[in-house]
């Protein structure tokens, strides 16, 4: 029998990222006017930063607390329901935060919207079950943190563009007595609409990849049937056309696979010590190092935008090289403007250019890379002030380009070194909540320790301060890497050998590390 080439399950990728696009462009919508935000609830200039930071901060520690919790939920209760439930807290939690009047109130929302979300570590492991042919794994691991950059494109274009409508588009919304109240709502207004679309799409057509919940019953893909009945009958006509492909068991299951996967047992909540082998906890660690210095960037970038700009002629606070705390006096629009070009950029480097670069270097040389150039790009920063304002914008956006650039090889490689190191796909699930969580600390711990320092650094008139100290914390996150080492667990069954039976089938597509090593002993 011919070996059959491996496929991406393209059709449940694709609901999968239309579930996912709501909230990246929520998380980063209001980047761009956070400063103004902090500074319109009553906080001072100076300590705009600080607050800024642990508002970003504060959600992100939430999520780390909740994180495994939800993680393990969807090992029970399956992965659809879980992301739903998340998808519509969100929504609603991020409309009170674009309402809110007051500090308390803006912190609160964020650390409620950190406490009922867990998706990013189920979708992984969604993608996981899904992909466990290790030639694939480059560009589906690829495909969730593209869809978080298309996210990061249109969100901060959404954040800079309408906050302030009633301002900034007084012919359309300046008889708005709402948006004049709450000059932050219409961006979470639009967010909440990608919401409901991401909600709608996954309960109706998104499938279930724990194998325990495959067999049973979904309300939802029976709604989705009956609405596309006209266009199933189609497929039905070319199914009997073309022939069966390894996509399949996932898209459409068979009556012998639903009965045979009836018959698995529940999953049970794993051991700890299944859940952390030594290489494990040496990439969750790395993952909570890279997150602090990542998230500290890019909560505080938008501040020392939005900070003034500092006379450089005959200025006696200024002693240069070192001395100096000029900003670049940005607004929300035009912040959200290089994110949105940047953004552009990074999705087709995302999705072309770092399958590309893993598969010829290595997906661990795609972490180490960066490494490198983190430190570099954080010690230059704090000089953009200084560059020609002719050559200012250039120069941001190279910046900005790069930063981003190191987080789209960063990220997906660390999620492919963490999946192929688990001992079992059973405990994905726990593994990734898990890493959904250091990295929650570490975005939470970034942020609130650079704000302050922020703060610190414009009082005592040396802007350098948090910009070096967080090059010196990306060395730091650059140790590890170094005993890290590539794993190849999650091979699948080499396409050379015979296809087993329907039985052994089955039992690799579940458990196919446990099957592997079976055949191989």
């Amino acid at each position: 029998m011919h070996a059959r080439t491996p496929r991406l399950p393209v059709q449940q990728l694709f609901i999968l990222s239309i579930c996912r696009i709501a909230e990246p462009i929520a998380v980063t919508s209001y980047l761009p006017y956070l400063p103004e935000m902090v500074e319109s609830v009553g906080v001072p200039e100076a300590e705009i930063a600080k607050w800024a930071g642990l508002t970003t901060a504060v959600a992100s520690f939430c999520q780390a607390v909740m994180a495994v919790s939800w993680g393990t939920a969807s090992d029970r209760y399956g992965r659809k329901p879980i992301i739903l439930l998340g998808l519509i807290f969100t929504m609603f939690l991020s409309l009170a935060f674009g309402l809110s009047t007051s500090l308390p109130m803006l912190i609160a929302c964020r650390a409620m919207i950190g406490l009922m979300n867990g998706n990013v570590g189920i979708i992984r492991t969604m993608v996981a079950e899904m992909i466990q042919d290790k030639e694939l794994q480059p560009r589906a691991f690829s495909i969730m943190p593209m869809v978080w950059t298309i996210g990061s494109i249109f969100g901060p274009a959404f954040g800079g563009s309408l906050a302030h409508p009633a301002e900034k588009y007084p012919e359309v919304f300046g008889n708005s007595r709402f948006l004049k109240d709450y000059p932050f709502a219409l961006p979470n207004m639009v967010s909440a609409a990608f919401f409901i679309i991401g909600i709608t799409t996954g309960y109706l057509f998104l499938h279930e990849t724990l194998a325990a919940k495959k067999g049973h019953r979904d309300a939802g893909l029976v709604l989705g049937q009956i609405l596309t009945r006209p266009c199933a009958r189609q497929r039905e006509k070319s199914r009997f056309i073309m022939p069966d492909d390894e996509r399949t068991p996932l898209l459409i299951e068979s009556q012998h696979t639903t009965k045979a996967l009836q018959g698995i047992p529940e999953v049970k909540q794993p051991r700890w010590r299944e859940v952390f082998t030594s290489q494990s906890a040496l990439i969750l660690l790395t993952y909570a190092l890279m997150s602090v210095h990542t998230m500290a960037f890019d909560s505080l970038f938008p501040v020392f935008l939005h900070n003034p700009v500092q006379r450089l002629q005959d200025n006696p606070d200024m002693q240069l090289p070192f001395k100096f705390v000029g900003g670049c006096a940005m607004d929300s629009q035009q912040i959200g403007m290089f994110y949105t070009l940047t953004g552009i950029i990074g999705m087709v480097m995302q999705f072309y250019v770092f399958p590309t670069f893993a598969k010829r270097f290595g997906v661990l040389n795609c972490v180490k890379a960066p490494t490198v150039v983190s430190p570099i790009l954080y010690l230059l920063t704090p000089y953009i002030p200084l560059v020609p304002e002719s050559m200012r914008n250039a120069t941001i956006f190279s910046l900005v380009l790069a930063k981003l650039t190191c987080a789209i090889f960063i990220f997906p490689c660390i999620t492919i070194l963490l999946t192929n190191s688990a001992s079992s796909l059973s405990i994905l699930g726990t593994l990734n909540g898990v890493a959904t969580s250091v990295s929650a600390i570490g975005r939470a711990a970034g942020p609130a320790v650079l704000g302050p320092i922020f703060s610190l650094g414009v009082r005592a008139g040396y802007i350098i301060i948090p910009w070096w100290f967080l090059s010196f914390l990306s060395v730091v996150a650059a140790i590890p890497v170094l005993w890290i080492v590539e794993s190849d667990s999650f091979q699948i069954q080499s396409l050379d050998e015979p296809e087993p039976i329907l039985e052994q089938s089955l039992v690799e597509e579940t458990h196919p590390i446990k099957y592997h090593d079976s055949r191989t002993k």
